[in-house]
């Protein structure tokens, strides 16, 4: 490997896409990241940097190094990243996702942009600073975390939990998502700042019909209730919920771009961001998304209760509105029921947008479906159709019904 870290670091880049580190969120499926650790903390520790690797579950591991800077008495500065991916598909690739492809100039694998890039970059930094004298003027403490794709709870949670020394000092952090930028024009261009991240809730829905063969005429399918309520969600479209920062940020831009900003029109302004529109405009709503789907158990047989499909739901404002909505989608399927998936509600980091579930919510809720943040205890009742009608109806927390 050539010295010069601009060279270094497609080299280092293709190394680690070369290594799987596969996150499906289950430890029974996940590859895990101690490969990739191990690779980061011999990168390390061939120019002198001493790590230490944490491993939180089997296979599971985090790499934390400190470098001293020349300040001692000013903060320290944490730059992370993760080492884990998402899974891929290698029938949908052009390439395979692990090789690590060079072609038409771009580097091709998974975790190229999420986030193996940026751990190369820093890895490559930190050794040419070290072959060439460069003392940082503060502490850099780097940290190579497992488990980002599915909650941190192996990673940065386990470090913070298990480790908080390692980050004594610690006063300011670079990590992802960084670096999105806008050119307005030839000689202007705009970087973003993230002052807050969305809250996520992963739900299963749940419905219960009539079992029975599948050559019959059946009209109390559960798959079919599950098809329509899981088309439901993905067709909603959550209300504008305009936040102070994001308000900010549109009538900065709408400025620059000589747009007039309508308060009660937000996606006009969007629209005219060209490529970061769909970051922004998922900003503005909650979002939900059906993510998984399963159902039956043999062809011919129509089931009594499907598998639940998995929907991953985001929420930027007020609780209460995605709570409601949650309310309505399984009270307009057929004896169904929503349940939580495996990690808890996460409120988003900005202290408006983390208040509790309005009380006024809660009567419906608790009448008709099992929500964990309003009634976390309360049945799901088996509802006769005569009260499908009743339960479809607008929440009480204000949100528009599906």
């Amino acid at each position: 490997m050539t010295s010069e870290p601009t060279a270094e670091v497609v080299d280092l880049c293709r190394d680690l896409l070369r290594i799987d580190t596969t996150n499906t969120g289950d430890n029974d499926t996940s590859v895990g990241e101690r490969r990739a650790a191990e690779y980061v903390a011999e990168k390390l520790a061939e120019v002198g940097v001493e790590s230490a690797l944490h491993e939180s579950a089997p296979g599971r591991a985090n790499v934390v190094a400190r470098i001293p800077g020349a300040d001692p008495s000013r903060g320290a500065l944490l730059v992370h990243g993760h080492l884990d991916v998402v899974p891929a598909d290698a029938d949908e690739w052009s390439v395979h996702p692990f090789s690590g492809e060079l072609r038409d100039g771009y580097l091709w694998g998974r975790g190229a942009i999420d986030m193996k890039d940026f751990d190369a970059m820093v890895l490559a930094v930190v050794r040419h600073w070290q072959r060439t004298g460069v003392r940082p003027p503060r502490d850099i403490v780097l940290a190579y975390t497992a488990d980002e794709e599915a909650g941190s709870d192996y990673g940065a949670r386990f470090l913070v939990e298990n480790h908080r020394g390692l980050f004594d000092g610690c006063t300011e952090a670079i990590g992802e998502v960084g670096g999105f930028s806008y050119s307005v024009n030839d000689s202007q261009r705009l970087y973003l700042i993230e002052t807050a991240e969305k809250g996520i809730d992963w739900l299963r829905l749940h419905a219960k019909g009539r079992p029975g063969h599948g050559s019959m005429v059946h009209d109390d399918n559960a798959v079919t209730a599950l098809a329509e309520a899981v088309a439901r969600i993905g067709r909603h479209r959550f209300p504008v919920v305009v936040t102070d920062t994001v308000r900010a940020f549109l009538e900065e831009v709408s400025d620059l771009l000589g747009v007039e900003l309508d308060p009660d029109d937000p996606e006009t302004a969007i629209a005219k961001l060209g490529p970061i529109a769909n970051i922004i405009g998922a900003t503005i709503r909650n979002t939900a998304n059906p993510t998984r789907l399963s159902a039956g158990y043999k062809d011919n047989v129509i089931p009594g209760r499907p598998p639940p499909p998995s929907t991953a739901a985001a929420c930027p404002a007020s609780p209460s509105c995605w709570n409601g909505s949650c309310a309505s989608w399984s009270a307009r399927t057929s004896r169904s029921s929503t349940s939580s998936g495996s990690r808890p509600w996460r409120p988003p980091s900005t202290a408006t947008w983390s208040r509790p579930c309005p009380r006024r919510c809660a009567p419906r809720i608790r009448a008709r479906v099992r929500c964990r943040t309003c009634s976390p205890a309360a049945p799901t009742p088996r509802r006769s159709r005569s009260s499908a009608s009743a339960a479809s109806g607008s929440p009480r927390c204000g949100c528009p019904p599906i």
